[in-house]
C-alpha cells in the first residue's frame, strides 16, 4: 500500500518534470571535488538522475575541494550548485562575523539546498609507523591537501582542535590525495589526511601491494584530544565492509558532513530551473539511493534547522517541504490502512509541523 501511494504521487510529480524534458536545456554547472573522490560521483548522480529528468544540463566540475567551489559558485558564471563540507562554509561564516569583508563577500549571498551525508576523516600513515591514534600526529609532517580544498580546513581545523595550536609551517605539506600517499609511501611525510566518504575509489583503485604499506590511525574515544576534535567533528566507523582488500577490522574516526549550495538566486528563469531541480530530486530521491553511489544511502530528504548564519535558498526549501509534507501523508495514509479494525475510524494524523515539534505538541 505504502509502495503504490507513493508512487502515485511520486508518478505524478514525475510526469510534471518528464513534460519539461523536451524544452530547450539550461546548461548548468556543478563544482564537485578530485577526479576519485566522492564528491564528483555525486555529482554525476545528480546530473543522471536529477538535473537530465528536468531538462538541465548540467555539467559536473571537478575542482580541489570545498574551499575552491565556494569560490567558484560566488563568482564563476554558470556554475549554480556547489559540494561544500559544513566546516569550511562555518569558516566562511565565522570570518564574514569577524569583519573579514571579502569572506562576507563571498559567503553571505550563498544558500544550502540540503545536507547529504558524512564525510570521513581518513588519517594514513605508513604500515610500519609507531603512530597509533590520532592523539600521536603531534609535530609530525602532515600533508593536509592541497590550497583551497576542504580537506585543508579540516586538516588544519583538527590538528588546532586537539592541540590547541596550529600545524607547524615546516610540517605542513599541500599535497594531492594521490601524491600524498605516495609520499607517505617513499617516507617523505609522516601522515596524510585525506577527506573523502567511503567507499572510496581513492582506495579501492590502488594496487593490493600499495595498500598494504598503508594504515588508518584511529581516533581513541577515551583521548582528549578526540573530545576537543568533537567541538566540530562527529564520531564515526570507517567499516572493514568498506575497503575489503585492505583494513582487517572497522576503525573509529571522525567525520564532517557535506552540503549541496547555491546562490541566492532571483532572476526568474534560474528560480524557475532550480524549483524544477528540486521536484526532480524529491521524485527521484529513490532512484539515486539505489543506483547512485553508496554514500546516497545516508542522505536523509530533510531538512533541518541550521546554526546561526546559514540559510536555505527559500524557493527550493518551500519545494522541497512539500515534497516532505506529500511523503509523510503517504506514510501515514498507508499505516492507517494497516491499523486494527478499531482503529480504522480513527482520523489519521496530519504530519507534525515544525513548531509543533518546537512547541513539544507532538506526542
Amino acid at each position: 500500500m505504502l509502495k503504490r501511494l507513493l508512487a502515485g504521487w511520486l508518478g505524478l510529480a514525475a510526469l510534471v518534470v518528464g513534460s519539461l524534458a523536451s524544452a530547450e536545456p539550461a546548461h548548468y554547472k556543478i563544482v564537485t571535488g578530485p577526479e576519485r573522490g566522492t564528491y564528483i560521483q555525486f555529482g554525476n548522480d545528480l546530473a543522471k538522475w536529477v538535473a537530465q529528468p528536468v531538462g538541465i544540463d548540467l555539467e559536473v566540475v571537478a575542482s580541489k575541494g570545498s574551499a575552491e567551489n565556494v569560490q567558484r559558485m560566488r563568482f564563476e558564471p554558470g556554475v549554480k550548485l556547489a559540494l561544500v563540507q559544513s566546516d569550511v562554509y562555518q569558516a566562511f561564516v565565522d570570518m564574514a562575523n569577524s569583519g573579514n569583508p571579502e569572506a562576507g563577500t563571498t559567503i553571505r549571498p550563498l544558500r544550502l539546498i540540503m545536507p547529504l551525508y558524512d564525510e570521513e576523516i581518513n588519517v594514513v600513515v605508513r604500515a610500519d609507523s609507531p603512530l597509533k591514534t590520532l592523539a600521536d600526529i603531534k609535530d609530525k609532517t602532515i600533508s593536509v591537501g592541497l590550497l583551497g580544498s576542504g580537506t585543508a580546513q579540516s586538516a588544519t581545523t583538527l590538528y588546532r582542535l586537539m592541540f590547541g595550536q596550529p600545524i607547524p609551517e615546516q610540517n605542513i605539506q599541500h599535497l594531492s590525495n594521490e601524491d600524498a600517499l605516495a609520499a607517505l609511501i617513499v617516507k617523505k611525510i609522516d601522515v596524510a589526511i585525506i577527506v573523502v566518504g567511503q567507499p572510496a575509489k581513492l582506495f579501492n583503485d590502488m594496487s593490493p601491494d600499495l595498500l598494504q604499506q598503508l594504515r588508518l590511525l584511529r581516533a581513541d574515544p577515551n583521548a582528549p584530544e578526540t573530545n576537543r576534535a568533537k567541538q566540530t567533528y562527529f564520531p564515526t566507523t570507517i567499516r572493514q565492509s568498506s575497503y575489503p582488500g585492505w583494513l582487517k577490522e572497522d576503525v573509529p574516526g571522525l567525520t564532517v558532513k557535506a552540503f549541496l549550495v547555491t546562490y541566492d538566486y532571483g532572476l526568474r528563469d534560474t528560480v524557475s530551473n532550480l524549483n524544477h531541480f528540486a521536484d526532480s530530486l524529491c521524485a527521484n530521491f529513490d532512484n539515486l539511493q539505489e543506483h547512485g553511489h553508496p554514500k546516497w544511502k545516508q542522505v536523509k530528504l530533510e531538512l533541518p534547522t541550521l546554526v546561526r548564519g546559514w540559510k536555505y535558498y527559500g524557493p527550493v526549501e518551500k519545494h522541497l517541504r512539500a515534497c516532505i509534507a506529500n511523503r509523510g501523508a503517504a506514510i501515514n495514509a498507508a499505516a492507517a490502512q494497516t491499523t486494527q479494525p478499531t482503529q480504522a475510524a480513527q482520523k489519521p494524523r496530519t504530519p507534525c509541523t515544525d513548531q509543533e515539534r518546537l512547541l513539544l505538541l507532538c506526542k
